[in-house]
């Protein structure tokens, strides 16, 4: 499986594509701002098409680019529904210094729209992932898992958007979020996951849920408390 990723915009969010070796489709996970122009090169360059996309959670640094995507391949966006509001109206979820930036700008959602519940199977350019609802960073934050398979067997994938990062989980001072909610969410549905289940998190490096499991202050003390 071809699992590669580029850091997009002024919020180096992570813009994740996803496609089995030497296949024509694949699947990008969280289209954010200044996306999908380094996303066409690449798709372009490797005569590549987009089945889907799918987003982690509805703040404008992760759906940014999800309509130009959706409409240039005519493929549909898949997210949950708590969070699908901010497809069309961003500022709802976002605080007061970002409003003033989209100021005067018009968020259209895609011409399709799919929404996700927990435990959906999504099975995309013959890829299955799985549906984790992990609210706590927005009400409607998910993670996607996957597999794939390597030279040294498969391999368990994590897409875990803002919900966890290498050394840090998600804030949850925006509209929405709950601190208390998103330490649940990760220990119902990601610290019950193999440690050698890959992290692949909206911002920053790559990790493993062993080595957050082992090193994260957040998790460290959540683990205790468990």
């Amino acid at each position: 499986m071809l699992v590669t990723g580029f850091p997009a915009g002024m919020f180096q969010t992570n813009c994740y594509i996803l496609a089995q070796d030497d296949a024509c489709e694949c699947v990008v996970v969280d289209p954010g701002q200044d996306a999908a122009e380094p996303l066409f090169e690449y798709l372009d360059s490797k005569d590549m098409t987009v089945n889907a996309v799918l987003l982690t959670h509805g703040h404008l640094d992760h759906v940014w680019s999800a309509r130009e995507v959706c409409e240039r391949y005519s493929v549909p966006a898949y997210i949950h529904p708590e969070d699908r509001y901010m497809l069309s109206d961003p500022a709802r979820g976002i605080g007061p210094t970002m409003k003033e930036f989209i100021q005067g700008m018009t968020f259209v959602e895609p011409d399709e729209v799919i929404e996700l519940a927990d435990g959906d199977k999504i099975t995309e350019a013959g890829m299955t992932f799985v549906v984790d609802h992990t609210p706590g960073h927005t009400q409607g934050s998910v993670v996607f898992r996957t597999q794939a398979n390597t030279e040294d067997g498969p391999v368990d994938l994590a897409f875990t958007g803002d919900t966890l990062f290498q050394g840090s989980i998600g804030r949850s001072d925006l509209p929405g979020g709950n601190h208390e909610q998103l330490l649940a969410s990760i220990a119902r549905k990601l610290l019950v996951l193999g440690d050698e289940t890959v992290v692949l998190p909206g911002h920053g490096g790559n990790s493993s849920i062993g080595a957050e499991r082992r090193s994260n202050p957040f998790l460290v003390r959540l683990s205790a408390q468990e």
